[in-house]
C-alpha cells in the first residue's frame, strides 16, 4: 500500500499540519496547493511544504487528518 503525506513543517522542524491519503492525485494537489500558499516570507523563515510516501498507517504521524480515498 501506497500513502502519501502531505507536512506543511515550520521553521524549529515540528510538523504544523499534516495530511495523508492514499490517493495520488489527491495528494499532489494538495501538496501543490500547500506550496502555492507558503509566502516569500514564511520560505525566508524556513517554512517548507513537504509530500513524502509511506508503505504503512503506522508510519504516518499520530496527528495527521488521515483519509481513506
Amino acid at each position: 500500500m501506497t500513502i502519501w503525506v502531505n507536512e506543511q513543517i515550520d521553521p524549529s522542524g515540528i510538523i504544523y499540519s499534516c495530511i495523508a491519503c492514499s490517493n495520488e492525485a489527491a495528494a499532489k494537489d494538495c501538496h501543490q496547493t500547500w506550496q502555492n500558499k507558503l509566502t516569500d516570507q514564511q520560505k525566508q523563515e524556513g517554512w517548507v511544504a513537504n509530500l513524502r510516501v509511506v508503505n504503512s498507517w503506522d508510519e504516518v504521524p499520530v496527528n495527521a487528518l488521515k483519509i481513506s480515498f
